[in-house]
């Protein structure tokens, strides 16, 4: 541990604060000020639905924190739910009576992920204008819910989505893409939908909780075009590395010959309404509020920090630092508070994610600056290709991994974040949460 006497309690208390922003985003509480039932009447987004209009209620979804929502929805409507069916992660699932679970891949799309997809799809089938279809999508349905265009295999989405991965294009630019190369998202499942009544429920891992970013907006009009999919390709020079079929895909949408996502006013959206329950504001606050408790002066910069993960984690320090040097913006003890999604170029082979990321880039910050104390988690509780939520910086961790032999810039430079923090102990190991409110990043300073 850090030769610094209040770095254990500001782990402590990191840790502390980082468990109540998850505890407030919680599924089951977003659903239950957003669902109701009063006898034979259902409230959705605040609006009443009248259960005698509808024979059959389905209800379908994807994403990490669905699970969750789907416990809470079947514990307002219970047996009048006909048949349901939703996709999460692997070992994401918990236990339902009227609604199906496929658990599948993230962030990479696979099989698994295919053929709940499908079963999805059919349940659609038979849905006419008695049918109320109740869709709850969060964090991860984009790749949770893979149903590729035909002419396309899942191994060409799949190789798709590892190449946008790893040129550092956007979560937003990512799902431009994906939603040409699909047969839901982009507002194409409401289209599916036929005549029926659809209302989607949706906990926003977005900045802006945009309806048609969230799970790629399978039932909200898509402002994105093949147009959009070529300049993105274009300016990430990918255009001659994508599988054949998805270039052939993709040329055939900017020529015209295959018809775009539904926009605005198309009369798919005519019976549909969507509505965020849950988003990063609701853990910023109880995030500001359990820092206010433990005796800092919190700031929450903003809920809307994206760019490029070593950037963002250099400009927290540098706040940090200044709180130190001038106590400005506030005096210490301080709790620097933001939310959002950053991104990582992948230039080395290593394991880890864009919050270990922002932690290694921390420790190098602060090597030198005692009493400040950094930690970046994914409410979620999973950081890229890990099983760790994030991890935690001081200004001992580059002396602690020197004394193992480690040295946090050529860790950084492998993208190997992982394995740097696993042998000093620093990564947060949470499990799945149940939620997907994007990052949450901490600094506390004494």
């Amino acid at each position: 541990m850090s030769s610094d006497s209040g770095a254990l309690r500001r782990r402590n208390d990191a840790r502390e604060i980082f468990d109540a922003a998850v505890r407030a985003a919680d599924p089951g509480k977003c659903i239950s000020r957003a669902v109701s039932l009063a006898s034979n009447q259902i409230n959705l987004l605040d609006k009443a639905y009248s259960l005698d209009s509808f024979r059959t209620v389905l209800v379908i979804g994807a994403g990490k924190a669905t699970p969750a929502m789907a416990v809470a929805v079947e514990s307002v409507l219970g047996d009048r739910i006909s048949a349901g069916m939703i996709n999460t992660k692997y070992d994401h699932a918990l236990p339902l009576r009227r609604i199906q679970t496929t658990e599948c891949g993230h962030p990479i799309p696979d099989e698994s992920g295919v053929r709940g997809t499908e079963q999805m799809l059919s349940l659609l089938q038979e849905a006419d204008a008695q049918t109320l279809v109740i869709c709850l999508f969060s964090g991860g349905g984009s790749a949770i819910m893979p149903a590729p265009v035909a002419g396309v295999s899942l191994e060409e989405k799949q190789q798709t989505t590892q190449l946008l991965l790893e040129c550092g294009a956007t979560i937003d630019e990512i799902n431009t893409i994906r939603k040409h190369l699909s047969r839901v998202k982009g507002g194409l499942l409401a289209r599916l939908a036929g005549e029926a009544t659809v209302v989607s429920l949706m906990i926003s891992d977005v900045i802006g909780d945009r309806l048609e970013t969230i799970a790629s907006g399978p039932t909200f009009p898509d402002p994105t075009t093949f147009d959009d999919c070529r300049r993105l390709l274009e300016r990430y020079e990918l255009t001659d590395r994508l599988p054949p079929a998805v270039r052939s895909h993709m040329e055939a949408g900017m020529r015209g010959d295959i018809e775009d996502t539904p926009g605005a006013g198309d009369p798919c959206f005519d019976r549909t309404a969507n509505g965020v329950v849950g988003n990063g504001a609701i853990a910023l606050a109880a995030a500001r509020e359990t820092a206010e408790k433990l005796g800092y002066q919190p700031l929450v910069l903003s809920s809307r920090i994206a760019g490029e993960t070593r950037d963002v984690a250099a400009v927290h320090c540098a706040i940090a630092q200044e709180i130190v040097t001038s106590g400005q913006p506030l005096k210490p003890p301080a709790c620097i508070i933001s939310g959002g999604e950053t991104t990582v170029t992948i230039r080395g082979p290593g394991k880890g994610g864009r919050n270990q990321e922002f932690s290694l880039v921390a420790a190098l910050e602060l090597e030198g600056w005692p009493g400040i104390t950094a930690l970046s988690c994914g409410t979620d509780g999973t950081d890229g290709p890990t099983d760790a939520a994030g991890a935690i910086a001081d200004s001992d961790s580059l002396r602690r991994g020197a004394e193992l032999g480690l040295s946090a810039s050529e860790f950084l430079e492998a993208n190997d974040s992982y394995h740097f923090f696993a042998p000093l102990n620093d990564l947060v190991i949470s499990g799945p949460t149940g939620t997907n409110v994007m990052d949450l990043r901490l600094f506390l300073v004494s």
